[in-house]
């Protein structure tokens, strides 16, 4: 008789309340396969004089993080990390990137031995002696559990919405691909399996650098075109951080829904556009309109760029990636600043159009038209460039 699987998500924001919804209706049809209850981790708030895991409990929404959309009756909201992981096979890491190592730290000794992990997590950790790890070997190196990874162009709104959207899922067992498939796969949110998790989970994390780069564009009232020039170097510079930290990533992936559609979805309609094109227009600090526009939660954009930084002037290669170099730069001249000023709007335009400008000049990796250095890293024959 087959175990029926039980199913923890680790987090309760606006795209942790989305998932929640598919993953609650995927384990009410798929009966055979999983438990029906889905837990859900919410890091307890008052709203309204009342606890947010009671109002999504017996309202079935996220009144705070995802309001207007009904959550499946079967999701259950806990307030307490190791009694929602308890017993669960599969955990669902869907929380802000700087809490995952103290969320696991806590997990730690309380969860399956073998229980298997998949992260939604866009971000990097800062290692002490230089560097970056990967967020999904953070969980898998606490945990001492598998750890898979989940990223794709999808809105979160859109996705409660039940429009339809691909996802990639980064994996290299593939059984237990095919198990993370189930869980997450619907009529309306399409499941691709790679076994490249790491550039998976890059695209994920590097989108959000470029999508504060487009948003800063919007703000100062540069037009499309400029625009497009801020994802086309984007682009360009997440293959080469790829290229240059993990040396296995293939450019096939990026033409997953984890790499191109993600950073164009995320360029146009995320959070972090729309937050940047904010703080270039009023000069008001991240942290302030995280409050007014996100209801506190964190973008992952500026974050990101500061930790990215770190690790290219270890190496000394920020002039080899201009484009985060300069948007990083942008950020802390606006955490720099208690009150709105005009200042960063100058100071932001003028980087903005020298860099754009001299990276055609300097020109300091291979171009996307070089058939030679694409071809060479695919690995699905119908996405080579020939």
């Amino acid at each position: 008789m087959t175990t029926l699987k039980k199913i923890c998500i680790v987090g309760s924001g606006n795209w942790g309340s989305a998932i929640a919804k598919i993953v609650g209706e995927t384990c009410k049809q798929k009966s055979d396969k999983f438990q029906s209850a889905v837990s859900m981790y919410v890091y307890e708030e008052m709203i309204g004089g009342k606890k947010l895991t009671e109002i999504i409990n017996t309202q079935h929404e996220n009144v705070k993080y995802l309001p207007g959309y009904k959550l499946p009756t079967n999701v259950v909201a806990v307030p307490d990390v190791k009694e929602a992981a308890a017993d669960a096979d599969i955990l669902i890491f869907v929380i802000p990137h700087q809490f995952v190592r103290g969320i696991c730290t806590a997990l730690k000794g309380n969860i399956k031995n073998n229980a298997i992990a998949v992260s939604l997590i866009k971000g990097f950790e800062v290692k002490k002696e230089g560097g970056i790890r990967l967020i999904s070997e953070v969980v898998s190196s606490v945990l001492n559990i598998p750890c898979a990874v989940l990223m794709g162009a999808n809105i979160a709104n859109e996705v409660a919405e039940e429009n339809y959207c691909e996802s990639t899922i980064g994996c290299t067992d593939p059984e237990m691909s095919l198990v993370l498939k189930d869980c997450f796969q619907t009529d309306y949110f399409r499941i691709v399996c790679v076994s490249d998790c790491e550039t998976v989970e890059i695209c994920g994390a590097l989108k959000n650098i470029v999508a504060v780069g487009a948003g800063i564009a919007d703000g100062l009232g540069f037009g499309d075109n400029t625009k497009a020039a801020v994802i086309r170097l984007g682009l360009m510079e997440m293959i080469q951080f790829a290229k240059v930290f993990y040396e296995g990533s293939m450019m096939s992936t990026f033409l997953e829904s984890c790499g191109v559609a993600d950073l164009i979805t995320t360029c146009y309609g995320g959070r972090n556009r729309r937050v940047a094109e904010a703080f270039a227009k009023t000069g008001k600090s991240i942290e302030q309109l995280e409050q007014e526009m996100l209801n506190g939660q964190k973008l992952q954009g500026p974050p990101t760029a500061a930790e990215v930084n770190i690790m290219l002037k270890a190496r000394n290669m920020e002039d080899r990636f201009p484009l985060f170099t300069t948007i990083h730069r942008m950020c802390l001249e606006v955490y720099d600043r208690s009150e709105p000023s005009q200042k960063p709007l100058a100071q932001g335009s003028r980087w903005l159009r020298s860099e754009l400008y001299n990276h055609n000049i300097r020109r300091p990796y291979e171009r996307l038209a070089n058939k030679r250095a694409l071809s060479s890293h695919c690995d699905h024959g119908s996405h080579c460039f020939k």
